[in-house]
């Protein structure tokens, strides 16, 4: 099995010892004790990096000795406490994923094989307040779906980018969640999307078809 190397930056010993476990889930952690250890990462042509929030002497993310510090590097950043005002200026800062501090080595290790793939890492409650930040701000594009989807997958798919869960979606539609998942498979092999936030930027014509 291939093992790919994480750089976990923590002062805490304990948060060490779990984000370790990383190490039965096909992921080589190594420990940072500090923000400049990204610097000899960066060096070694390494990519993926682990960062604890409470991490004392953490910069602002929205300063520029974060940027520098981070720059080329796929960087998730774990709290303890976390919420969706937090969890939107760390995406904003650049960094590519947001989770538990003490999720379980094995959730801890899907996040990072998503964001190691090129995809952006969120929370449910975060995915569906961007999603209705974008609709907000974009509007629905008109030829968004460029005929491919019938009439009922397009309404799922607009409902879907704009944040509605499958309950919601089922409970305004009539039908069963069963059925709304099924349509919301259907839309993203049509239009070729992985995920609601793909399609939320496909829908409001920020990404390309």
């Amino acid at each position: 099995m291939k093992v790919t190397p994480v750089l976990c930056v923590t002062h805490d010993d304990l948060l060490w010892k779990h984000w370790s476990g990383l190490g039965t889930h096909g992921w080589l952690p190594a420990r940072g004790l500090a923000l400049a250890e990204l610097v000899r990462w960066r060096e070694q042509r390494r990519g993926l990096v682990l960062i604890d929030v409470d991490l004392p002497r953490l910069p602002d993310m929205a300063s520029e000795e974060w940027r520098q510090a981070t720059a080329g590097l796929k960087v998730v950043v774990a709290s303890a406490r976390p919420h969706d005002e937090q969890g939107t200026k760390v995406l904003a800062a650049g960094a590519v994923g947001y989770c538990h501090t003490y999720a379980p080595a094995a959730a801890l290790a899907q996040v990072l094989d998503v964001v190691g793939a090129g995809e952006i890492w969120m929370g449910r409650s975060l995915v569906q307040r961007f999603l209705r930040l974008v609709d907000s701000r974009a509007g629905t594009q008109a030829a968004w779906h460029n005929d491919v989807l019938t009439e009922r997958e397009s309404t799922v798919a607009r409902q879907a980018a704009v944040g509605d869960s499958n309950q919601e979606i089922a409970t305004a539609l009539g039908i069963t969640e069963r059925t709304v998942k099924a349509h919301l498979s259907a839309v993203f092999e049509k239009l070729g999307v992985s995920d609601r936030l793909q399609l939320a930027l496909r829908v409001h014509g920020i990404s390309r078809a």
